[in-house]
């Protein structure tokens, strides 16, 4: 089992941009495939961006497609989500996850999640 912490999240304004970054301890982190989801208050927790074990394949939500990138650096057990042209609809806590399995979109299939950031974006 590996241990996330994200980190990165605050205000911004509309168009602005932001990086989110999720350190992994505890575990082989190269053996994981991650995931970022977002959960406003009275709804579901949904995919945001996912990138397999080996980062040859990555998967995004159709809102946060063009705009939104994600990435991981192995050798530093960090996953980064790059958020670029932000949107008052993207205000959400970001979490990050990871599975030791396949990519997946799923919230469920998660066995391992940060607490979350907050972020916000002004109109």
């Amino acid at each position: 089992q590996v241990q996330l912490v994200e980190s990165g999240g605050g205000l911004v304004q509309t168009g602005g941009s932001l990086r989110l970054s999720c350190a992994a301890s505890g575990g082989t982190f190269s053996w994981y495939s991650a995931g970022w989801f977002r959960q406003v208050p009275g709804k579901e927790r949904e995919f945001v961006a996912a990138i397999s074990r080996t980062v040859d394949t990555t998967n995004y939500a159709g809102s946060v497609k063009g705009r939104f990138t994600i990435s991981r650096d192995n050798a530093k057990n960090t996953v980064y989500l790059q958020m670029n042209s932000l949107k008052p609809e993207d205000t959400g806590v970001y979490y990050c996850a990871a599975r030791n399995g396949g990519i997946a979109t799923a919230s469920s299939v998660y066995q391992n999640w940060g607490p979350g950031t907050q972020v916000t974006v002004s109109p």
